[in-house]
């Protein structure tokens, strides 16, 4: 019976060998990459999908801010120029800055927003501004106290991962939708409203 429990001791001490460690460790190399993998697949959408959500709720609160304080704002779009801006927008509010307030007489003085910049990878394709397209320069629209604003899409593109998104401003009513992919919208025709 002594010797049954030595030898089951000396069993319980030996541990584990070599090939059952290395065995481990591959298993656990392959969990950690399918997991990286699965990660990386998921970071480009969620760069292209935030940068939307951000620029759609300025372009909401923008809205908000003209139809609460019944004066027109503006947002002013930049694709990537060499001497002017990088790819990115602001807000143009109708106020002059500074202690004094007040609203701006001459649109130089309007107090322009900090240029919120896209973020890396991600660029504006187009901006399409009552149905004509505009693909480099500055871009601005209007946001009218009565909710209405400029008719527009902007299209935002992620070359690396071939994601597109659209953006689409109605002018009547200044509402906001979402569009994966490109996304125009046809105009209407006599045809559409009967006879």
């Amino acid at each position: 019976m002594a010797r049954k429990l030595e030898r089951i001791a000396s069993h319980a001490r030996r541990g584990f060998t070599l090939i059952e460690l290395l065995g481990v460790m591959v298993i656990l190399g392959l969990m950690a990459s399918v997991a990286f993998v699965s990660y990386e697949a998921l970071v480009p959408a969620s760069v292209l999908n935030s940068a939307v959500r951000e620029l759609a709720a300025t372009l909401q609160e923008t809205r908000s801010e003209a139809i609460a304080r019944s004066q027109p704002f503006w947002i002013e779009y930049y694709f990537e120029d060499a001497d002017s801006h990088p790819r990115g927008y602001r807000v143009v509010t109708p106020f002059v800055g500074g202690p004094t307030g007040g609203l701006a007489m001459r649109a130089e003085d309007r107090l322009a927003q900090p240029f919120v910049p896209l973020p890396e990878g991600v660029e504006f394709r187009e901006i399409t501004v009552n149905g004509e397209p505009v693909s480099r320069g500055q871009v601005t629209v209007r946001f009218d106290p009565l909710g209405a604003a400029t008719d527009h899409t902007i299209v935002l593109e992620q070359k690396q991962y071939d994601s597109v998104f659209t953006i689409e401003v109605q002018a009547l009513t200044g509402l906001i939708s979402f569009h994966d992919g490109v996304f125009r919208r046809e105009p209407a025709k006599d045809a559409d409203f009967g006879s």
